[in-house]
């Protein structure tokens, strides 16, 4: 079976986004074992890290037409300090001259567009997943991209109805019922359309993504002890709960909801194929815990395969090449895994 093209761009060029792709390509990360990978950037983002690398490193820049046209098996290996990559050029106004560790409107803007470009490759059939580097959601603002997260932003590009985050670490996956919202606005998100959407949508990936074929999903209760038979919070009762029964109605195993604390504290996850958390730090932080440096964020639903590293732009240690790629790699392993999924069964649904 042919390799997938994957898109992995260049992220934040003032973070660690251009390192971590760039050090994804060295022949010990094994990265190309599973798929064909084309670095979508300025190439002067590319070029300026490599030369930031110590010992210095030889970038050759190969144009992504060889790779469309078959020729990546013709590409020279890597040879001692010298990375070969194939590249889809983002132009940006005037050339870039990357600032590491400085938030900027122009890195923002350089970081909006390599994932543009990407997204449109992937819906046009070109590449079959997109990998994105870590960027700042401060610098997208500034740059007028008022999405909250790249998850957003990629849901806005794709026109798509739904989406879930997922972080994933083998078979520790954690989906999220409110994505990137501030924790006082969190209750009153929580409807019950949203939180069967979510949760839907969590379900059907691992079935199409995954190729889990009958999921058995957690979900959590959003107030400690989930609400105490409502003593502590209504929500459980209100919401959560009369959207577990109507899934458990179709036949699916939706259980909960369970408190977080004591479902995490006894491992309780390791029995289910995804847990479905009801906030950001509520679901992350233990998995995090478990898995740094080696989980994938993963968007559900998109018509796109789109993963990404579970860390920040980390500015504090930019230009200084001492990054780890771990999860870069784990997140285009990843998206290898899933491409090949949908193109063995593209019409692979629950619903």
């Amino acid at each position: 079976m042919r390799k997938p093209l994957i898109a992995i761009t260049c992220g934040d060029p003032n973070g660690i986004g251009p390192e971590v792709a760039l050090k994804s390509l060295l022949p010990e990360s094994g990265a190309r074992a599973f798929c064909t990978p084309v670095l979508f950037g300025p190439p002067e983002v590319f070029t300026a890290c490599a030369s930031r690398a110590r010992p210095r490193h030889v970038l050759h820049l190969r144009p992504l037409e060889e790779a469309l046209a078959g020729t990546a098996r013709g590409a020279r290996p890597d040879r001692p300090r010298e990375i070969t990559a194939f590249l889809a050029p983002v132009p940006v106004r005037g050339r870039f001259v990357s600032e590491p560790g400085r938030l900027t409107a122009r890195a923002g803007r350089v970081a909006a567009r390599a994932i543009e470009e990407a997204v449109r490759a992937a819906r046009a059939g070109i590449v079959e997943a997109v990998v994105t580097a870590p960027v700042s959601k401060h610098a997208l603002h500034r740059a007028g991209y008022p999405f909250p997260g790249q998850t957003e932003f990629l849901r806005h590009l794709t026109g798509s109805p739904r989406v879930a985050m997922i972080l994933a670490a083998g078979r520790f996956r954690v989906g999220l019922a409110t994505i990137h919202l501030p924790l006082a606005r969190v209750a009153g998100a929580l409807t019950r359309a949203l939180l069967a959407e979510r949760i839907e949508t969590i379900y059907d990936a691992l079935v199409r993504d995954w190729g889990v074929r009958h999921p058995s999903v957690a979900v959590l209760g959003l107030n400690p002890h989930a609400g105490e038979e409502g003593d502590l919070g209504g929500e459980e009762r209100s919401v959560i709960l009369p959207v577990i029964r109507r899934l458990r109605r179709r036949g699916w195993d939706v259980q909960g909801p369970w408190p977080a604390d004591a479902f995490f504290g006894r491992g309780a996850h390791r029995r289910f194929d995804a847990v479905v958390a009801m906030y950001h730090d509520q679901g992350l932080i233990p998995l995090k815990m478990a898995a740094t440096g080696r989980a994938v964020n993963v968007s559900a639903g998109l018509p796109v395969v789109r993963t990404s590293p579970d860390h920040g732009t980390a500015f504090d240690i930019a230009g200084g090449w001492s990054a780890d790629p771990s999860s870069m790699i784990a997140a285009i392993r990843e998206a290898a895994h899933i491409a090949r999924n949908r193109r063995l069964h593209p019409s692979r649904r629950t619903r």
